[in-house]
């Protein structure tokens, strides 16, 4: 391993560790039930993180993204991640306290999108006509070729935006869509400001080095995708229990658990699956917010789409 992707494993290793404990024991004065709705939302937060490093990786290698220019959009990109997740837990927290029935709107939301992202699970996304991606060609210039690090180079007098601009705004436009599942997830466990900012900062700040670590081997986590929609679904379920049957009829911990066994479970099973070295997708399948899908049997339209691929490469 190069010592550009040692450093940030180590860091998802090790970091890790600290930005648990630390929140951790700053809740030990305010009880056992603040601790259990902190490291249920952090656990749920950075599970459905794991879904932007399947979006990332996918983005990356569409777009021939070199190594040494990922650092920098990850970079600004959590930064536009905790901006715009801070702004959204604002208003989360406000609807749900004026508004107690809201609970039933994000918990349907969340079990429409865990139905959702199971059944889009094995889609091909058609990146190329990403919604995103199609506005900017049609308001910017948009060079074809990297230009460094720089998101914009100047030609001839005219200003263009580089390759790397255009997936810096996906990827933060896909966060945009995933932070409006996450934060009615984390809703779900705890009302509290502090305690839903927290988890999803100390979650979200990990997402680079994250990227580093299980960038290499997203593709053999073939039964993740079914591990997130489940969580979503179950997440969504109590809410909507816990609105019309009492604030406390599923209790945290039970989610904690469930959320636990779900993950550590399909992951599990995708390296089993694929220990072997069977067949594994090169890039990771599933629903890329903007992005058309390709059917999985549609073998033509698979062959389209990795020529395409082949023009940014």
């Amino acid at each position: 391993m190069s010592s550009a992707y040692a450093r940030p494993c180590f860091s998802a290793s090790s970091t890790s560790l600290w930005r648990c404990y630390l929140p951790l024991s700053s809740f030990a004065w305010r009880g056992e039930q603040a601790g259990i709705e902190f490291l249920t939302g952090y656990l749920i937060e950075k599970s459905l993180s794991i879904d932007n490093i399947f979006v990332i990786v996918l983005t990356f290698g569409f777009f021939a993204v070199p190594p040494q220019y990922q650092h920098r959009v990850l970079f600004y990109g959590v930064i536009g991640a905790v901006v715009m997740r801070g702004i959204l837990i604002v208003l989360g927290v406000q609807l749900i306290h004026s508004f107690a029935w809201i609970a039933v709107v994000f918990g349907a939301f969340l079990i429409f999108t865990g139905v959702k992202m199971l059944w889009m699970a094995n889609a091909q996304a058609d990146v190329e006509n990403n919604v995103v991606v199609r506005l900017l060609q049609k308001r910017m210039r948009i060079a074809k070729e990297y230009a460094g690090h720089s998101f914009f180079v100047r030609r001839d007098g005219l200003l263009y935006a580089t390759p790397l601009f255009v997936v810096l705004v996906l990827i933060e436009f896909t966060d945009l869509i995933f932070a409006v599942d996450s934060i009615p997830a984390i809703l779900a466990i705890s009302q509290d400001p502090f305690i839903i900012f927290t988890a999803n900062v100390f979650a979200i700040l990990g997402l680079r080095a994250l990227y580093f670590a299980l960038a290499d081997i997203v593709p053999r986590f073939v039964y993740l995708k079914y591990g997130l929609s489940l969580i979503l679904v179950m997440i969504g379920g109590k809410m909507v229990a816990n609105y019309f049957y009492g604030g406390k009829f599923i209790p945290t911990h039970w989610a904690l658990l469930a959320t636990a066994v779900l993950i550590s479970g399909s992951i599990a099973l995708s390296l089993l699956r694929t220990r072997t070295g069977a067949a594994v997708q090169p890039l990771p399948t599933g629903w890329v917010p903007g992005s058309p899908s390709i059917p999985p049997r549609d073998e033509a339209a698979k062959d389209d789409a990795r020529a395409v691929r082949r023009r940014y490469s």
